[in-house]
């Protein structure tokens, strides 16, 4: 991915680094696989703001992303797109029966590239297939959770697990976050790192930017009074919001931090 710095023309300019998007190949969005997206703008069904720091912002479509990769057969590339609702970019591929599906584009796939989906197939860049398949040390994104579920795991920009062990029907995962992990061996996961992994290194150069994602002034809870940053009985900082005992913990061999979990 290539970053952009911008001339300081402008107060909003002089600050902003932005996506060149050099892998994007076209800026029209396949129609029949774009929906509506309404706005709540922060509002329930009464009408009542219940989220604050939302509103406004420009029109969107949601892309109907394949996550379940359950289609067999050779997918060819036809375009690598920008998608405003999520941080990587997405790829446009057809099947031979002329079928049209969004997937998460992985760094490296081209337009022309062939990908394919199924148990048997060959563990490379935008393939996805099951983790009992796959060499130890791949790269993997978009990991389902249950078998048939579509990919949970390590879908935004730039993040991938890797597999780095096998155990009986579990396979262990390092996740981005360095925790380590047990998930199905049978589960499926796309072979790769997600694309445009520079965005976390983009500045919006000028509040404006977020107005126009949607996203309203958030004032930090450490420059308030107490009643007003804990409207919900949550202290402001340090408080764990991890359920204790969730059923998923007996999956996870190593947090983030190195702990080890008592078993």
């Amino acid at each position: 991915m290539a970053l952009r710095k911008f001339k300081p023309i402008t107060a909003g300019t002089r600050w902003r680094i932005g996506n060149a998007y050099a892998e994007v190949t076209t800026n029209v969005p396949e129609k029949s696989l774009v929906e509506a997206k309404p706005r709540t703008g922060g509002r329930n069904s009464s009408g009542h703001l219940s989220m604050r720091y939302r509103g406004g912002g420009h029109k969107k479509k949601y892309r109907i992303i394949d996550f379940k990769r359950n289609k067999a057969g050779e997918a060819t590339v036809e375009s690598i797109q920008y998608d405003p609702n999520r941080t990587a970019f997405i790829a446009l591929v057809v099947y031979a029966d002329g079928e049209k599906r969004y997937i998460l584009s992985p760094q490296g796939l081209e337009v022309g590239a062939k990908v394919e989906a199924g148990a048997e197939v060959a563990p490379e860049i935008g393939n996805a297939l099951p983790m009992k398949n796959m060499p130890l040390g791949t790269n993997v994104h978009n990991i389902e959770m249950q078998p048939g579920q579509g990919g949970k795991l390590a879908r935004s920009a730039g993040s991938s697990a890797q597999l780095t062990n096998k155990e009986e029907k579990y396979a262990i995962l390092k996740m981005p976050s360095g925790e380590l992990r047990k998930v199905l061996v049978n589960c499926y996961a796309t072979v790769g790192v997600v694309s445009n992994s520079d965005h976390f290194l983009q500045s919006m150069g000028k509040a404006g930017r977020n107005r126009w994602k949607g996203i309203k002034p958030r004032n930090r809870g450490v420059a308030m009074n107490p009643v007003d940053h804990s409207r919900n009985g949550q202290y402001s900082r340090g408080l764990k919001t991890r359920t204790k005992g969730k059923g998923s913990d007996k999956m996870i061999i190593q947090r983030k931090n190195g702990n080890k979990l008592a078993k």
